[in-house]
């Protein structure tokens, strides 16, 4: 695991515009242009900022919606959830549960058997060949 920059500067520094952007003010990478939107890989997703296991390639699965998709985090305790009521709606955000980076969104309408699609930026993910 990566140590967890903790100042602002270390942080721009180390990451780029658009992942500093997405993790630490809740932006949100364009659809369909995530380096990771169709990698087939097996392997597990890390997180940018701190290197914390947040997703297997196993659970990714197309949604259609522009950003890589999984059913669920590697361990629950990997991420959080927060409400969000940003843009005049309430959404549930993903947070890392390490240095709670913003990775994205949780939605209610994924594939059986949970019904969960976690929508991630792929800038906030590293990839990690298994």
């Amino acid at each position: 695991m990566k140590k967890i920059p903790e100042s602002e500067e270390e942080l721009k520094k180390r990451l780029t515009p658009e992942q500093y952007e997405v993790c630490f003010l809740k932006g949100t990478e364009s659809p369909f242009t995530g380096k990771y939107l169709y990698n087939k890989e097996k392997g597990i997703y890390e997180c940018v900022v701190c290197g914390n296991e947040l997703f297997s390639s196993e659970d990714k699965f197309e949604s259609g919606t522009g950003w890589p998709s999984f059913t669920k985090a590697i361990k629950e305790k990997n991420v959080k959830l927060r409400d969000d009521f940003s843009h005049g709606i309430h959404r549930i955000e993903v947070v890392c549960g390490r240095c709670n980076a913003h990775l994205g969104h949780v939605f209610d309408d994924g594939p059986k058997p949970n019904g969960k699609r976690y929508c991630i930026n792929s800038v906030a993910l590293n990839f990690k060949r298994i």
